[in-house]
């Protein structure tokens, strides 16, 4: 890179840097910042949740959630030390929503899919109007929502501090065997497992047919782990998004997230977001159907036949998540 643009670059960097440690140290607007976006008579979401004049069931609500983001600051202050500086490109997780002043970090296999519905029919000016109507494969089209990686330095850097920001964290191994179970048991995720199925099998199951390794639709859920656990895996390419590290995708110790939604608890959670986005009254969170929806005891079954030696191992690579966001260790793991 020619000096000039390595310049530029850390100068970016460097701004970006000092706004993330400054929010890591801040649980509300200074007094007497102005939150709202020029042209805007209302309040902002984040002038909402600060004040205090809520209706009292939304009061009522918000008190877990202030709980649950002074035990977020209070585990970044416990278990990191290391600073990290990010880039832009470490925030296209982070969908921007400037009508409403909302920025909401999605993780896949929370909700995310009717998140993203939801924040396509507040950006699109009557374009959309139910989020169910929104076929799942457009809510994650790329350009349908923006992200805080798309905008400059200044221009993140004045979003992060006068937005409210909110994302939605689940039990890291549900997660995962939700994960686990869409990518690698269900036909029509050919993509996966020509791109992820055939390494696992290659790598991790002794003298497979070559079918299978052509194929890779049969991964079984013990040689999954075993290639998250691999030093080989992450050494040759980050972790696929469905898997990775929460903290890894939303950054949460350097960004001050407002509202820490979970996936337990989705319902309430999601009306507290809307209603701090003063929309609870003309549009309603998504609720799933869904009757196999992945929960604990269907986590367990699956680590019933992981080994205690690889259940340490991948504990282990999902620990931080365990940490920042108040989960307990499974009691079904053996280690």
């Amino acid at each position: 890179m020619p000096k000039g643009g390595r310049l530029l670059l850390a100068t970016c960097l460097g701004s970006l840097f000092v706004l993330v440690l400054y929010f890591q140290t801040i649980t509300k607007p200074e007094p007497g910042v102005n939150t709202r976006r020029p042209g805007k008579s209302r309040r902002s979401p984040l002038q909402t949740l600060y004040n205090g004049d809520q209706q009292l069931e939304l009061l009522a609500a918000q008190r877990s959630l202030q709980g649950r983001r002074e035990l977020l600051e209070q585990a970044c202050l416990s278990h990191t030390r290391k600073r990290q500086v990010l880039s832009p490109e470490d925030l296209k997780h982070l969908i921007v929503d400037d009508k409403h002043s909302l920025i909401y970090c999605y993780v896949p296999k929370v909700a995310c899919t009717n998140w993203k519905r939801v924040l396509m029919v507040l950006t699109s000016d009557g374009r959309y109007t139910d989020p169910l109507s929104i076929p799942a494969n457009e809510a994650h089209v790329a350009g349908n929502l923006r992200t805080l990686s798309e905008f400059s330095v200044p221009e993140i850097n004045r979003r992060l501090r006068s937005y409210l920001k909110f994302i939605f964290v689940r039990d890291p191994f549900e997660r995962l065997v939700s994960a686990y179970r869409n990518k690698f048991t269900r036909s029509y995720n050919t993509a996966f497992h020509r791109r992820y199925g055939t390494k696992i099998i290659r790598r991790h199951r002794p003298e497979p047919d070559p079918e299978e390794i052509e194929k890779g639709n049969n991964v079984l859920f013990h040689e999954f782990v075993q290639y998250l656990v691999d030093p080989r895996t992450q050494r040759e390419e980050p972790f696929n998004e469905h898997w990775e590290r929460v903290h890894s995708l939303c950054h949460p110790c350097l960004i001050h997230y407002d509202v820490v939604g979970k996936y337990e608890t989705l319902e309430p959670d999601a009306q507290a977001v809307l209603s701090l986005a003063g929309v609870e009254g003309t549009l309603k969170f998504p609720t799933s159907g869904k009757s196999t929806r992945t929960d604990g005891n269907m986590a367990a079954r699956y680590f019933k036949h992981i080994s205690p030696f690889y259940q340490k191992k991948l504990f282990n690579l999902y620990r931080m998540d365990f940490l920042l966001f108040n989960y307990s260790t499974p009691e079904y793991l053996r280690t």
